[in-house]
Protein backbone atom coordinates (compact mmCIF):
# COMPACT_ATOMS: atom_id res chain seq x y z
CA UNK A 1 0.00 0.00 0.00
CA UNK A 2 1.72 2.89 -0.90
CA UNK A 3 0.62 6.88 -1.33
CA UNK A 4 1.68 9.86 -2.82
CA UNK A 5 2.26 13.19 -0.75
CA UNK A 6 1.36 15.81 -3.50
CA UNK A 7 2.48 18.84 -1.76
CA UNK A 8 5.37 18.89 0.87
CA UNK A 9 8.23 21.57 1.46
CA UNK A 10 11.11 18.87 2.64
CA UNK A 11 13.73 21.31 1.82
CA UNK A 12 13.04 23.83 4.20
CA UNK A 13 15.27 25.02 7.27
CA UNK A 14 12.53 23.07 9.96
CA UNK A 15 13.97 19.67 8.68
CA UNK A 16 17.50 20.58 8.50
CA UNK A 17 18.51 18.82 11.76
CA UNK A 18 16.65 15.23 10.83
CA UNK A 19 15.71 15.29 7.14
CA UNK A 20 17.42 12.24 5.72
CA UNK A 21 15.16 10.44 9.18
CA UNK A 22 11.63 12.31 7.94
CA UNK A 23 12.28 10.73 4.36
CA UNK A 24 12.99 7.45 5.79
CA UNK A 25 10.31 7.18 8.15
CA UNK A 26 7.31 8.60 5.55
CA UNK A 27 8.76 5.87 3.03
CA UNK A 28 8.55 2.95 6.15
CA UNK A 29 4.75 4.57 6.62
CA UNK A 30 4.12 3.71 2.59
CA UNK A 31 5.19 7.19 2.10
CA UNK A 32 7.40 6.99 -1.16
CA UNK A 33 6.97 9.98 -3.97
CA UNK A 34 6.86 13.54 -2.89
CA UNK A 35 6.19 16.14 -4.76
CA UNK A 36 8.05 19.67 -3.90
CA UNK A 37 6.63 22.75 -4.74
CA UNK A 38 8.68 26.07 -4.94
CA UNK A 39 8.78 28.65 -3.37
CA UNK A 40 11.05 30.93 -4.91
CA UNK A 41 14.45 30.95 -6.30
CA UNK A 42 16.23 31.43 -3.09
CA UNK A 43 14.94 27.63 -2.24
CA UNK A 44 15.98 26.25 -5.63
CA UNK A 45 19.14 24.87 -4.11
CA UNK A 46 18.07 22.97 -1.22
CA UNK A 47 15.37 21.83 -3.14
CA UNK A 48 17.78 20.32 -5.74
CA UNK A 49 19.82 18.98 -3.33
CA UNK A 50 17.24 17.07 -1.65
CA UNK A 51 15.66 15.34 -5.23
CA UNK A 52 19.73 14.81 -5.56
CA UNK A 53 19.71 13.01 -2.15
CA UNK A 54 16.88 10.83 -3.34
CA UNK A 55 16.33 10.55 -6.48
CA UNK A 56 14.28 7.72 -6.90
CA UNK A 57 11.57 9.88 -4.36
CA UNK A 58 11.79 13.64 -5.28
CA UNK A 59 9.26 15.24 -8.29
CA UNK A 60 10.11 18.88 -8.65
CA UNK A 61 7.92 21.78 -9.21
CA UNK A 62 8.73 25.15 -10.23
CA UNK A 63 7.30 28.14 -9.70
CA UNK A 64 7.06 31.45 -7.77
CA UNK A 65 4.48 31.43 -4.69
CA UNK A 66 2.34 34.64 -4.42
CA UNK A 67 3.77 35.31 -1.13
CA UNK A 68 7.12 35.91 -2.22
CA UNK A 69 5.68 38.11 -5.21
CA UNK A 70 5.56 41.28 -3.11
CA UNK A 71 8.95 40.56 -1.36
CA UNK A 72 11.28 39.97 -4.68
CA UNK A 73 11.83 40.76 -8.10
CA UNK A 74 8.93 38.93 -9.37
CA UNK A 75 9.85 39.65 -13.24
CA UNK A 76 13.13 38.50 -12.63
CA UNK A 77 11.90 35.67 -11.11
CA UNK A 78 9.72 34.57 -13.51
CA UNK A 79 13.07 34.51 -16.07
CA UNK A 80 14.89 32.48 -14.03
CA UNK A 81 11.80 30.02 -14.10
CA UNK A 82 11.71 30.05 -17.97
CA UNK A 83 15.60 29.10 -17.82
CA UNK A 84 15.48 26.28 -15.12
CA UNK A 85 12.39 24.99 -17.37
CA UNK A 86 15.02 24.79 -19.61
CA UNK A 87 17.25 22.58 -17.98
CA UNK A 88 15.90 19.99 -16.15
CA UNK A 89 12.32 18.19 -15.75
CA UNK A 90 9.84 19.15 -13.66
CA UNK A 91 6.41 18.19 -13.28
CA UNK A 92 4.42 20.89 -12.24
CA UNK A 93 4.19 24.69 -11.77
CA UNK A 94 3.72 25.38 -8.60
CA UNK A 95 2.89 26.78 -6.08
CA UNK A 96 1.18 29.59 -7.50
CA UNK A 97 -1.88 31.77 -6.94
CA UNK A 98 -3.04 33.80 -4.77
CA UNK A 99 -2.29 35.17 -0.97
CA UNK A 100 -4.58 38.05 0.51
CA UNK A 101 -3.66 37.07 4.30
CA UNK A 102 -0.71 38.40 4.32
CA UNK A 103 -0.64 40.41 1.22
CA UNK A 104 -4.18 42.11 0.11
CA UNK A 105 -2.78 45.45 -1.31
CA UNK A 106 -0.32 43.23 -4.02
CA UNK A 107 -3.49 41.84 -5.25
CA UNK A 108 -3.23 43.05 -9.06
CA UNK A 109 0.50 42.18 -8.95
CA UNK A 110 -0.59 38.26 -7.83
CA UNK A 111 -3.12 38.31 -10.12
CA UNK A 112 -0.84 39.54 -12.77
CA UNK A 113 2.14 36.85 -11.64
CA UNK A 114 -0.30 33.75 -11.31
CA UNK A 115 -1.75 34.45 -14.88
CA UNK A 116 1.85 34.67 -16.57
CA UNK A 117 2.33 31.59 -14.62
CA UNK A 118 -0.36 29.72 -15.60
CA UNK A 119 0.26 30.83 -19.44
CA UNK A 120 3.80 29.12 -18.68
CA UNK A 121 2.28 25.87 -17.47
CA UNK A 122 -0.05 25.58 -20.54
CA UNK A 123 3.37 26.27 -22.91
CA UNK A 124 5.06 23.50 -21.57
CA UNK A 125 2.02 21.08 -21.30
CA UNK A 126 2.19 20.86 -17.19
CA UNK A 127 -0.29 21.20 -14.66
CA UNK A 128 -0.61 24.03 -11.94
CA UNK A 129 -0.86 23.72 -8.40
CA UNK A 130 -2.76 26.33 -7.01
CA UNK A 131 -2.24 28.64 -3.66
CA UNK A 132 -5.22 30.23 -2.31
CA UNK A 133 -5.53 32.54 1.09
CA UNK A 134 -8.35 34.29 1.55
CA UNK A 135 -8.37 34.63 -2.57
CA UNK A 136 -11.51 32.52 -4.12
CA UNK A 137 -12.87 34.78 -6.07
CA UNK A 138 -10.00 36.13 -7.66
CA UNK A 139 -8.26 32.72 -7.77
CA UNK A 140 -11.72 32.29 -9.74
CA UNK A 141 -11.34 35.03 -11.76
CA UNK A 142 -7.90 34.08 -13.18
CA UNK A 143 -8.73 30.56 -13.86
CA UNK A 144 -11.80 31.44 -15.63
CA UNK A 145 -10.12 33.43 -18.25
CA UNK A 146 -7.20 31.08 -18.44
CA UNK A 147 -9.61 27.62 -19.17
CA UNK A 148 -9.06 25.56 -21.69
CA UNK A 149 -8.24 21.90 -22.58
CA UNK A 150 -4.99 22.90 -21.26
CA UNK A 151 -5.63 24.44 -17.92
CA UNK A 152 -5.40 21.45 -14.95
CA UNK A 153 -3.66 20.77 -11.77
CA UNK A 154 -4.42 20.78 -8.37
CA UNK A 155 -6.24 23.32 -5.86
CA UNK A 156 -3.63 23.01 -3.52
CA UNK A 157 -5.07 22.87 0.68
CA UNK A 158 -8.55 23.31 -0.25
CA UNK A 159 -10.40 24.80 2.50
CA UNK A 160 -13.32 26.29 0.24
CA UNK A 161 -17.00 25.14 0.28
CA UNK A 162 -19.10 22.32 -1.79
CA UNK A 163 -20.26 25.12 -4.50
CA UNK A 164 -16.16 25.91 -4.85
CA UNK A 165 -15.11 22.14 -4.91
CA UNK A 166 -17.44 21.94 -7.57
CA UNK A 167 -16.21 24.76 -9.92
CA UNK A 168 -12.25 24.15 -9.00
CA UNK A 169 -13.53 20.75 -10.66
CA UNK A 170 -14.97 22.15 -13.73
CA UNK A 171 -12.02 24.12 -14.11
CA UNK A 172 -9.47 21.00 -14.44
CA UNK A 173 -8.70 20.77 -10.77
CA UNK A 174 -7.98 17.83 -8.24
CA UNK A 175 -8.43 19.00 -4.82
CA UNK A 176 -5.38 18.60 -2.80
CA UNK A 177 -7.00 17.52 1.19
CA UNK A 178 -4.18 17.86 4.06
CA UNK A 179 -4.50 18.46 7.61
CA UNK A 180 -7.35 20.43 7.05
CA UNK A 181 -9.93 17.74 7.05
CA UNK A 182 -8.57 16.28 10.01
CA UNK A 183 -9.73 19.60 12.14
CA UNK A 184 -12.94 20.11 14.37
CA UNK A 185 -13.62 23.56 12.37
CA UNK A 186 -11.95 22.42 9.10
CA UNK A 187 -15.70 21.82 7.47
CA UNK A 188 -14.33 20.31 4.43
CA UNK A 189 -15.19 17.10 6.12
CA UNK A 190 -18.94 17.39 6.04
CA UNK A 191 -19.54 17.85 2.54
CA UNK A 192 -16.22 15.84 1.00
CA UNK A 193 -18.27 12.40 0.46
CA UNK A 194 -20.21 14.64 -2.18
CA UNK A 195 -17.13 14.73 -4.31
CA UNK A 196 -16.32 11.97 -6.26
CA UNK A 197 -12.98 10.51 -4.98
CA UNK A 198 -11.56 10.66 -8.33
CA UNK A 199 -11.11 14.34 -7.78
CA UNK A 200 -9.07 14.05 -4.82
CA UNK A 201 -5.12 13.53 -3.97
CA UNK A 202 -3.46 13.49 -0.84
CA UNK A 203 -1.07 15.93 0.60
CA UNK A 204 0.71 17.15 3.81
CA UNK A 205 1.83 20.80 2.96
CA UNK A 206 5.17 19.82 5.65
CA UNK A 207 5.89 21.56 7.42
CA UNK A 208 2.27 23.23 8.01
CA UNK A 209 -0.82 21.95 8.84
CA UNK A 210 -0.43 18.78 10.60
CA UNK A 211 -3.06 16.59 10.71
CA UNK A 212 -4.88 15.58 14.51
CA UNK A 213 -3.54 14.09 16.80
CA UNK A 214 -0.36 16.09 15.63
CA UNK A 215 -1.98 19.39 15.15
CA UNK A 216 0.46 22.35 16.78
CA UNK A 217 3.61 20.36 15.67
CA UNK A 218 5.61 20.50 12.90
CA UNK A 219 4.33 18.40 9.98
CA UNK A 220 6.38 15.41 7.93
CA UNK A 221 5.38 13.16 4.87
CA UNK A 222 4.60 10.20 7.12
CA UNK A 223 1.13 11.97 8.92
CA UNK A 224 -0.13 11.82 5.51
CA UNK A 225 -1.52 8.08 6.77
CA UNK A 226 -3.57 10.20 9.48
CA UNK A 227 -5.36 12.62 6.82
CA UNK A 228 -5.74 8.74 4.41
CA UNK A 229 -7.26 7.07 7.37
CA UNK A 230 -9.55 10.02 7.89
CA UNK A 231 -10.52 10.46 4.29
CA UNK A 232 -11.64 6.59 4.00
CA UNK A 233 -13.73 6.75 7.31
CA UNK A 234 -15.60 9.56 5.65
CA UNK A 235 -15.86 7.43 2.15
CA UNK A 236 -16.02 4.65 4.17
CA UNK A 237 -13.84 2.46 2.32
CA UNK A 238 -10.78 0.73 2.93
CA UNK A 239 -7.32 2.42 3.68
CA UNK A 240 -5.63 0.76 0.75
CA UNK A 241 -8.40 1.64 -1.31
CA UNK A 242 -7.78 5.37 -1.25
CA UNK A 243 -4.30 4.50 -1.16
CA UNK A 244 -4.99 2.86 -4.41
CA UNK A 245 -7.08 5.60 -5.45
CA UNK A 246 -5.41 8.63 -4.79
CA UNK A 247 -1.70 7.48 -5.95
CA UNK A 248 -4.18 6.78 -9.80
CA UNK A 249 -5.11 10.39 -9.31
CA UNK A 250 -1.74 11.83 -8.76
CA UNK A 251 0.14 9.68 -11.30
CA UNK A 252 -2.73 11.05 -13.89
CA UNK A 253 -1.91 14.89 -12.67
CA UNK A 254 1.77 14.26 -12.71
CA UNK A 255 2.13 12.14 -15.71
CA UNK A 256 4.16 9.79 -14.12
Amino acid sequence: MNFIDTHTHLYVEQFDQDREEVVQRAIKSGVDKFFLPAIDSRNTEDMYALAAAFPENMYLMTGLHPVSVPEIDYEKELVFIEKELEKRKFYAIGEIGIDLHWYPESVEIQKEVFQKQIQLAKKHKLPIVIHCRKAFKEVFEVLEEEKDEDLYGIFHCFTGTYEEAKKAIDLGMKLGIGGVLTFKNGKIDQFLHEIPLKHIVLETDAPYLAPTPHRGKRNESSYLINIAEKLASIYELPLDEIAKKTTQNAKAIFNI
